[in-house]
């Protein structure tokens, strides 16, 4: 899931990165654009996405759905609260 060259606003955080780490500018580039890409998944491919790594680890849908819940609330941008009920159909429709 590589993605293009990060909006300039963040060649501050690119020369950060490139100086205080042994990354290259470009692959200071490549990492910023990755965390980006990363937090920009809107909240039904993310709930699809942990459940069915949740699901592949053998956790019980009851467990899965309430940690989906809780993560929900650390993403970049805050999500609609939602119950399990819609959790669950985000799932299996």
């Amino acid at each position: 899931m590589t993605a293009a060259r990060p909006a300039p606003v963040f060649d501050e955080l690119r020369t950060h990165l490139a100086r205080t780490t042994p990354l290259s500018p470009t692959e200071a580039d490549r990492v910023i654009a990755e965390v980006l890409a990363y937090f920009d998944e809107d909240v039904p491919t993310f709930v699809r996405r942990r459940h069915a790594e949740l699901q592949a680890r053998g956790v019980r849908n009851d467990e899965s759905f309430a940690r989906i819940a809780a993560e929900l609330g650390t993403r970049r941008f805050m999500p609609p609260a939602l119950s399990l009920r819609q959790l669950r159909r985000i799932v299996y429709t």
